[in-house]
């Protein structure tokens, strides 16, 4: 056994959560948590613009707000109001606005500019269907635009009563949070910002994506999936696009059959970092790798120490003699250095400093969204002796609150494969002393469990469990292998692996075997669902926006392209014994867990009709189950009084079967 000790790196402990306060973390403080994100440094080094996502319990949504942190310390600046929801500041090159995106005015979300002279927020664009993302160009002077084609819904002045039907002819025809899919595509636009002007400078049967000027201010690199039939595909390329050239075709960059993205151009404009998935196989398996191209030869070249690491947002420094970029592996999430010279790899914040966002200042001061096991993301620099925080959203809220501390563990499978698990402990926790707890297990599955503050984790453990969060196989983090060691065998060593952490968290005299519980969502209810047709060792299950009868997604989720790249067509012979192999619903005559089943009336990612399978399948067997369905819900729950519903329920559920009608919860 190897163990790792979180310990937070600034002395957290002190600012946020206390291990030896008396009130645990629960449901009041987990919706009153404040997100951060979308950090932008001003040109001139004196704030750094973030957007913070809370939840107005009056209106029963969340709102996004824009907020100015002086990075000399201090109280930050609201920039944006409560009668709207507001987002993704960025600042132009030259300093003189701050834009975001704002639905002000109850209108479609539009970019709106705030003049550091002073001054309201001025309206800059009015598409009637609203705008997607934006950049501001090199020299200030104007902007490009993602903005979806405009339907004739979008286009009508009088509304109709009731909606136009939906005439379907792509093969990809359905997508979360979005719908029905049409041909009304996503193109890039540019527009002036002195006069407001705007023009198209891509078009067609497709879709763009990330795009990033050019240091000359004149080329957009973009990612587009431009083959003859881009929904049976991944095969996005990068594409560049000459805005000074007015109608003239997007030039292919990258020529790769799979995967390219988040493209970011060297200061100097003569080469593009990205990301790429060249690794051969299942393509929802392929990590993405960190990878240069020159854009004269159009030659690439992919950096091999970090062959098999997961990077994420990529970008040059200002000498153009590095690369910066977050990195996920063995748990953790990165922020990594490569010269682009000799290839190197060094590691810039890293530990138990989980890394979401960064942002590199025009003066060289490199800025950071950290989390750590106590405390949610944070704004940080990054400076000569380590990291600084900025930005304190969360402090007070949490400053009187028993946080339960968190520790990473190797542990080997039966199979003599090393694994890891993160293991939260409840507050107060006795070492010697067995408490019961819950197996949680991660969706994906292609991610991992790492340091950042995980919300329902630290709720569980205020309930008094330990909670067991392995990364098994199917992971990122561990390498290509590792990935794709599940491949159309859903259920089957990673089932092992999430058992044997169970196992070790027993051996290590942890956990009470006899008073255990498993929740997951996504695929880690599909998991879940695994676990309870081959084992009863677990008092309750918790299964949250999971498939069951794998076939009966085809053609009703989003996902047509996976299920063809693991299973193969379903109506094929050849292929059914692959499909039924791994699908849980032939096996839940052997379920004996009490299960509670939730999950999203609208959810298109994976359809509620499954938890309605599962309920069904359980309820006629006299199985104890509870289905409990959120209207108008996507994959992930976002209405406040349903969330706190959800872990209501998530607690009466284990206190009633894990812990027993009349025992206490905590400890």
């Amino acid at each position: 056994m190897k163990k790792e000790t979180v310990l937070c790196a600034l002395s957290l402990l002190s600012l946020f959560g206390r291990a030896d306060a008396e009130q645990r973390f629960g449901v009041e403080q987990y919706l009153a948590l404040k997100g951060v994100s979308e950090i932008s440094a001003s040109p001139d080094g004196l704030y750094v613009a973030y957007t913070t996502t809370a939840s107005d319990l009056e209106k029963d949504q969340s709102q996004d707000t824009v907020w100015m942190q002086p990075t000399a310390g201090g109280d930050p600046l609201r920039m944006t109001s409560v009668e709207s929801s507001s987002s993704s500041p960025v600042w132009s090159p030259d300093g003189r606005y701050l834009a975001v995106l704002s639905d002000r005015k109850d209108e479609t979300t539009q970019v709106w500019l705030f003049d550091r002279r002073g001054g309201d927020a001025q309206q800059l664009t009015k598409f009637k269907q609203g705008v997607d993302s934006f950049q501001w160009a090199p020299d200030s002077k104007s902007m490009l635009l993602l903005v979806e084609d405009p339907t004739p819904e979008d286009l009508d002045e009088e509304k109709s009563e009731n909606p136009l039907p939906y005439v379907i002819d792509r093969l990809q025809f359905k997508e979360d949070y979005v719908g029905y899919l049409d041909r009304y595509r996503t193109h890039i636009h540019v527009i002036g910002i002195e006069d407001r002007e705007t023009r198209q400078v891509t078009s067609g049967d497709f879709d763009d994506s990330e795009p990033a000027w050019a240091p000359d201010g004149e080329r957009i690199v973009f990612v587009s999936n431009r083959t003859q039939t881009p929904d049976r595909n991944r095969n996005t390329d990068l594409w560049i696009v000459d805005t000074a050239q007015g109608s003239e075709e997007p030039l292919q960059l990258t020529t790769h059959e799979t995967a390219d993205a988040s493209p970011s151009w060297s200061p100097d404009g003569q080469s593009i970092v990205y990301t790429s998935t060249t690794t051969g196989g299942l393509t929802s398996y392929a990590i993405p790798q960190l990878t240069t191209i020159n854009v004269e030869s159009g030659k690439p070249a992919v950096n091999e120490i970090l062959a098999e690491t997961q990077v994420f947002d990529p970008q040059f420094s200002g000498d153009g003699t590095s690369i910066l970029a977050i990195a996920e592996r063995r748990g953790e999430q990165n922020l990594v250095k490569v010269d682009v010279g000799s290839g190197a790899v060094q590691s810039l914040v890293e530990g138990s400093n989980t890394v979401s966002e960064f942002e590199i200042a025009a003066n060289g001061t490199v800025y950071v969204l950290v989390a750590q096991p106590q405390q949610p993301d944070e704004i940080f620099a990054l400076r000569t002796d380590g990291l600084v925080q900025l930005s304190f959203e969360n402090r007070s809220l949490l400053a009187d609150v028993a946080t339960a501390t968190v520790e990473k563990y190797a542990y080997t499978a039966k199979d003599g494969t090393e694994l890891e698990s993160f293991v939260t402990f409840p507050p107060k926790y006795r070492k010697g002393k067995a408490y019961p707890g819950i197996l949680y297990i991660h969706g994906g599955p292609q991610a991992q469990w790492d340091h950042r503050f995980d919300a329902e984790a630290q709720l569980l453990a205020g309930q008094g469990y330990v909670v067991v969060m392995p990364n098994p196989r199917g992971s990122f983090g561990y390498g290509q292998a590792f990935a794709e060691a599940i491949r159309a065998d859903w259920g089957g060593i990673d089932y092992e692996d999430v058992m044997d952490a169970m196992d070790f968290a027993i051996e290590e005299g942890w956990v009470d075997e006899d008073r255990m519980g498993v929740y997951g969502w996504s695929y880690g209810g599909m998991m879940t669902n695994h676990i309870i047709t081959k084992t009863d060792r677990f008092k309750a299950a918790i299964t949250g926006a999971s498939a069951t009868l794998y076939v009966a997604n085809y053609g009703h989720d989003q996902y047509q392209r996976w299920w063809e790249e693991e299973l193969g067509l379903p109506w094929l012979a050849e292929n059914r014994e692959k499909w039924d192999r791994i699908t849980p619903f032939y096996a839940l005559d052997k379920v004996k867990t009490p299960t509670l089943i939730v999950g999203g009336e609208d959810d298109w990612n994976v359809p509620i009709i499954n938890s309605e399978q599962l309920y069904i399948a359980l309820k006629r067997q006299g199985v104890p189950t509870e289905l409990v369905i959120y209207p108008n819900e996507g994959h992930v729950l976002s209405v406040p009084s349903y969330e706190k519903d959800l872990y209501t329920r998530y607690f009466a559920w284990l206190k009633r079967y894990v812990i027993g009608k009349t025992a206490k919860t905590r400890e």
